[in-house]
């Protein structure tokens, strides 16, 4: 058939109709219907472009790196035709096309089709205007023609996909398609009327699977669409098959009006509400380098522009400071447009963080500064700050979060990840979030399980029918656009949504911005659940070891941010010369940019990691070099004078500026005196090696295990077994490589090789250490100097790997002589507790987790931590404790982790628990090393800048405020304890 009338026409006699409607009920003959539909859609839609010429020209440049436009079209140019070979991966080339438009196209819109396999820009007179990408074909060139006119433009092709590299089994980049296109209106609204609701018939039987990716429970998940209306759709869309000669246009508006009435049926008076916002989840860096971004940013946002033009109604969410800032360097033009979509309404910043960072890796002054330079960057460009914190796509949010947010003016929180979930499903869809001390957020995970949704039939009915609090809330919201790598939203979704307004069969949709959208929720959120502390993501947990030297490098900046903004406010209030906050501000925003959710995980391929360590050890280095020169400012004679820059007392053996060791005493934010102490390091050896100073006796073997840990105070054994275990394990997960440690993972654990070397490298009253050496897997080393000092409470494990392993997991185990049901994490600003048993699902899932500076196992009376400085993934099952050291991922980076990595670890033993034990700031001194003034230091130095009364509140933070009027002082209180405190 060729869409011409059949012998089912609405001309058959009464008879024939019987038989035909009857038929069309039963399964055989309806499948047919449904081909048939399907058929004719395709059919309709090939119609839209039925008119095609090709362009006059094309001429092209050499391969170049990514240059600005203005570059770009300077290059020589040559002549260049359809099948022209481009590449290799990231290259750019500069297109200038010429085309005549035909007479005979007059007053029709003309369309660009270009086929490149590849990313890339449509340039027209010097403006970006629209991104085309193999889901993105076509760009208008002119809207009305006058018909003869030559048009002469630009494309900036970027040989890679949305996701990178090409696909497995996609063709090599190269010049498939590029030809003018007479757009058709009539068929254009024509197909989208009538496939629209084809889609809605399509979707009439009950689903039994689930859209999560990786969700635990497959679940129906939306209900059969009622008969008679499936029936009618079936009926009335072959009708209109039977009506329409598409090869006659005199045929389609009596065909057209058959679909009138359906578009027309309404809801009934309570259906599900869905809020419709278009989103592009454009990831700051992942399968491409950070500079691709800033080009992802501009066809991005040309193109959902270009569609708020064609659709008013359009709204358009875009998170992530640095994205804007960003375009606002590089494209100024673009982001003056930016701005003209924000006044009308239809473009809406959101988000307030400079980036969509990690949530579990960074410091919690690194999350301050996330919002406080993300929100001041949207006050200061669009003259508003975000209300919703806007983090879709990230692996676990700690349960600090809901405090910071509410400090930074956000009471809304958006994600969706949580969905993935291996072991459990979230309870809730909408819910109140409460942190650990109280705070509360208003959040809400669109139901449709997706942040990239495409606003078809299908998933608007899923959307609605998997909504858990649809008993509380009528409202969900719903994101729709390509994202991941860009792109956004196209025709067809806003089609869609046009024909959903209020359907019989989907829910009653509506594009909102995200305040509305929470202000509807807002109205129900006293029947809303809630859910306490942190909201752990049950996958990904690679994410806290993977590409090391990244996370050793975002610590040290971190540290030394916060040590040169202490110095610096030292300066100013001695009168002397320091940066200034927007001068630190430059430096942080680096930190800031790395901390992205696919960055500092691990997640990235190794082009982002060269990037990003080259960026991360530059601010190292500068930071130090800012701390030196002021240090020297705070000087005068000669010598050297230790300084403490952590809001905390402490006491430790360190190396002098001249390598000589010194026994330091120092009081929080001040100058330190070196001392003498009673306390001597003793070493023992025979068999074993023991180390015994006041606070401990350490006895090891010359295999590298640590065979005894007796704390001296309490007589009590720490350890259960030999300890400081080193142990490989397949890590070979089922999908994602950098992402995940597959729990079956754990039950392929193997001693290393034991030390095949152990020597006295110390031996001094003040430090003792020994060296160990031993293979790690095949083609690795693990060298380990073990370290006793005076005075010392905490066994310190200085260690160095040079790995080159592939698909393998390296954990330092220690079996400890303590039982306890949870063990307990640091987090940003807190701690959070877990479970050391699989009683439920929930509890299983926690097989690896994430921490800061330590964990902590403790029974009443005893209990020990184990402090890290630069490494985030902990287990404790039973009485377990360990350490993930390193791993060796191949997807999306095949080199991941190769080199030499440095980290240190230490056994901490204590009386009662973590809180009494102080722990929090032991670990901070454990990461965080005096630095050295040449001579004597200032007076200001002398005392301590600000003190707390409560050992448990933390002055964490000393800085000068972003407008130079005052200072900020942020301080924390750390076990969880209601706590009155004095500053001094």
């Amino acid at each position: 058939m060729n869409g011409r009338r059949d012998e089912f026409d609405s001309t058959s006699s009464p008879e024939q109709t019987a038989l035909s409607d009857a038929a069309r009920q039963r399964g055989r003959y309806a499948t047919y219907t449904r081909r048939r539909l399907q058929q004719f859609s395709r059919r309709l839609e090939r119609l839209i472009y039925q008119q095609k010429t090709p362009v006059s020209r094309i001429e092209i440049s050499d391969r170049v790196d990514r240059i600005p436009q203005a570059e770009g079209i300077k290059l020589p140019l040559h002549d260049a035709g359809i099948g022209e070979q481009l590449g290799p991966l990231w290259a750019t080339y500069w297109v200038r096309i010429t085309a005549t438009i035909p007479q005979s196209w007059r007053g029709a819109r003309v369309d660009l089709y270009w086929d490149s396999q590849s990313e890339a820009l449509l340039w027209l007179n010097g403006r970006a205007e629209q991104g085309l990408n193999p889901d993105r074909y076509t760009a208008t060139l002119i809207p009305s023609a006058h018909g003869g006119e030559t048009l002469t433009f630009w494309l900036e092709v970027a040989c890679n996909g949305m996701f990178g590299a090409p696909r497995r089994g996609q063709q090599e980049y190269r010049i498939n398609a590029c030809e003018l296109r007479r757009f058709d209106p009539d068929a254009y609204a024509f197909h989208a009327d009538f496939e629209f609701l084809r889609e809605l018939e399509a979707d009439r039987e009950p689903a039994q699977t689930s859209r999560s990716y990786g969700g635990a429970n497959a679940k129906i998940v939306r209900p059969a669409l009622d008969n008679t209306w499936s029936g009618k759709l079936l009926h009335e869309l072959n009708k209109v098959c039977n009506v329409a000669n598409l090869d006659d246009k005199n045929t389609w508006p009596a065909a057209r009006a058959i679909l009138q009435p359906l578009l027309a049926s309404k809801n009934a008076a309570t259906t599900h509400e869905l809020s419709a916002i278009g989103h592009a989840h454009l990831d700051t860096a992942w399968l491409w380098p950070l500079d691709e971004t800033r080009r992802k940013a501009q066809r991005t946002f040309a193109t959902a522009i270009r569609l708020m033009d064609a659709y008013p109604e359009f709204k358009f969410a875009v998170s992530q400071a640095y994205q804007y800032a960003i375009i606002e360097k590089t494209d100024p033009d673009l982001f003056a447009r930016i701005h003209e979509k924000v006044k009308t309404g239809q473009w809406i910043p959101v988000g307030g963080s400079w980036i969509e960072p990690d949530c579990n890796l960074p410091t919690g002054e690194s999350m301050c500064r996330q919002y406080l330079y993300g929100q001041r960057y949207f006050e200061r460009q669009f003259g508003r700050r975000s209300t919703v914190f806007w983090n879709p796509d990230v692996f676990g949010y700690d349960g600090q979060l809901p405090q910071l947010m509410r400090e930074a003016g956000m009471q809304r929180f958006l994600t969706q990840k949580l969905s993935w979930n291996k072991f459990t499903s979230p309870p809730h869809h909408s819910f109140t979030w409460r942190g650990i001390d109280g705070t509360e957020v208003l959040t809400h995970f669109p139901p449709v399980d997706t942040y990239n949704a495409m606003a078809s039939a299908e998933e608007l009915r899923y959307h609605a029918a998997n909504y858990k609090d649809s008993d509380r809330s009528a409202h969900a919201y719903y994101l729709f656009g390509y994202g991941d790598g860009g792109g956004g939203a196209n025709a067809k979704m806003l089609e869609n949504l046009r024909r959903a307004t209020d359907l019989q069969g989907v829910p009653r949709s509506k594009i909102r911005t995200p305040d509305e959208f929470f202000d509807l929720l807002a109205a129900d959120t006293d029947n809303f659940g809630v859910i306490e502390g942190e909201l752990y993501f049950e996958y990904h947990r690679g994410v806290y070891t993977s590409q090391s030297e990244t996370k050793r490098l975002n610590r040290l900046c971190e540290t030394r941010l916060q040590a040169l903004e202490y110095l610096a406010t030292v300066c100013r209030l001695s009168g002397k010369d320091a940066p200034s906050p927007a001068e630190i501000e430059e430096l942080w925003r680096v930190v800031l940019t790395n901390q992205f959710h696919d960055i500092l995980p691990g997640s990235s391929i190794g082009e982002v990691y060269t990037q990003t360590e080259e960026e991360l050890t530059d601010i190292a280095e500068k930071t130090q070099a800012l701390c030196d020169t002021l240090l020297a400012r705070l000087s005068t004679g000669t010598g050297a004078t230790p300084v403490n820059t952590l809001g905390v007392p402490r006491t430790e053996v360190t190396t002098t500026p001249s390598g000589a060791l010194a026994y330091v005493t120092a009081e929080p934010f001040s100058i330190g005196r070196t001392a003498d102490t009673a306390d001597k390091v003793t070493v023992e050896e025979g068999d074993t090696i023991t180390l015994r100073n006041a606070a401990l006796t350490a006895t090891l073997a010359r295999d590298g295990n640590l065979i005894s840990l007796i704390h001296n105070a309490t007589q009590r054994e720490a350890l259960a077994g030999p300890a400081n275990r080193i142990l490989l394990f397949d890590d070979q997960p089922l999908d994602y490589d950098a992402w995940d440690i597959d729990p079956f993972a754990l039950e392929t654990a193997r001693d290393a090789t034991p030390a095949h070397s152990c020597t006295i490298v110390t031996r001094d009253p003040l430090r003792a250490e020994l060296r160990f050496e031993r293979k790690l897997g095949r083609d690795s080393t693990l060298t380990q100097i073990i370290r006793l000092d005076a005075g010392a409470n905490n066994l310190v494990f200085d260690s160095t790997i040079d790995w080159h392993e592939r698909k393998t997991l390296v954990k330092a185990m220690f079996p400890l002589d303590i039982r306890a049901g949870h063990a307990t994490y640091e987090t940003m600003f807190g701690a959070a507790e877990r479970p050391t048993h699989a009683n439920t699902d929930g509890d299983l899932a926690k097989y690896e987790v994430p921490g800061q500076r330590w964990a902590d196992l403790s029974e009443p009376g005893f209990g020990l931590s184990l402090l890290s400085d630069v490494k985030h993934g902990y287990s404790c099952l039973g009485n377990k404790l360990a350490l993930s050291l390193i791993r060796g991922p191949m997807m999306p980076d095949p080199n991941a982790d190769i080199g030499t990595h440095r980290f240190r670890y230490a056994l901490y033993p204590h009386a009662g628990d973590w809180r009494s034990a102080n722990t929090v700031t032991h670990a901070a001194a454990f990461t965080r090393p005096l630095l050295w003034a040449k001579g004597t230091s200032d007076a200001i130095l002398a005392r301590p800048l600000v003190t707390a009364s409560a050992p448990n509140v933390i002055v964490d933070t000393i800085k000068q405020a972003e407008d130079g009027a005052g200072w900020i002082v942020r301080l924390y209180e750390s076990t969880g304890a209601r706590t009155n405190a004095t500053l001094t």
